[in-house]
């Protein structure tokens, strides 16, 4: 005996991979697979920064300028594209609205809900409605206030003309920075900013790594379009730049060219000032 049975196919439905999934699998699957210790020596950045990345554990890391300078300085490093990456990041924490992710979905958003414009309505039919039927009382107040001011004018005497008084313009002070490109968002290693030679300010996020003579380590933060640095004065200063065409470098108040291009991570920039006027990189 036959039996009819309908079989019915099974579709499996791709899953979208997160953020953290695309940077374990970029560093754990191909050819070059990678550590985290390793990784993190070279970037400089704390493994276990890292490795909440890869978990989604974003509130491991203290600020979302850390999170996402952090993730696309790790997605250029593993080859992926670091603004897919950091647009996942703000999706997932809730930072890019569904508005923003979706363009079709933008006018919907921008409309007003039936239910705010039916109140609008009301209220603006209840306002008229108020007014209509007080108008009298609108126009004998207005008409009290003129008369009132009118009366103050004619009563109050005139005063004696006093001699004019020259007015005395406070001198400017003379700012001794240069023209930014950027306004100026936050400042660091303010103890040098009255001698600085040599200032950074960053146009894009980059995260900047500053070592003296030494190789000691004096300064390591993302900077974000704005941020401002001064470098300690001295001819033994070297920095690492993880995207060398977002940080404007002035020396002297004078702007040289970017040392490297938009998202290359360039290290070893002496900051000497006759090092970069003369546009030597190392």
């Amino acid at each position: 005996m036959n039996d009819n049975v309908d079989v019915k196919e099974v579709v499996e439905i791709p899953v979208e991979l997160t953020a953290g999934e695309m940077l374990r699998n970029a560093r754990t699957t191909g050819r070059r697979k990678r550590e985290i210790p390793t990784i993190s020596k070279q970037l400089c950045i704390r493994e276990e920064f890292l490795e909440a990345l890869e978990n989604g554990k974003y509130n491991e890391i203290p600020e979302p300028v850390y999170i996402l300078g952090f993730a696309r300085n790790y997605a250029m490093e593993l080859g992926l594209n670091p603004d897919e990456i950091v647009n996942k990041i703000k999706k997932e924490m809730g930072l890019l609205s569904d508005c923003a992710a979706d363009d079709e979905d933008v006018s919907a958003c921008a409309m007003p809900s039936i239910k705010e414009d039916h109140w609008l309505k009301i209220w603006g039919i209840k306002a008229y409605q108020f007014v209509y039927q007080h108008w009298i009382w609108f126009a004998g107040a207005l008409a009290a206030i003129i008369l009132l001011t009118v009366l103050i004018s004619v009563l109050t005497p005139s005063k004696e003309v006093d001699a004019p008084v020259v007015a005395t313009v406070p001198v400017a002070e003379v700012s001794t920075e240069p023209a930014f490109k950027q306004e100026v968002r936050e400042r660091f290693g303010t103890d040098n900013r009255d001698k600085a030679d040599v200032i950074l300010q960053a146009s894009q996020e980059a995260w900047v790594k500053i070592e003296d003579g030494r190789g000691n380590t004096v300064f390591s933060r993302v900077l974000v379009p704005g941020d401002v640095y001064y470098v300690p004065n001295g001819n033994k200063h070297k920095a690492t730049f993880g995207n060398a065409g977002g940080i404007d470098i002035w020396v002297k108040g004078k702007l040289i060219p970017d040392v490297g291009k938009d998202h290359a991570r360039v290290s070893g920039i002496s900051l000497s000032p006759d090092s970069l006027l003369k546009g030597n990189k190392k």
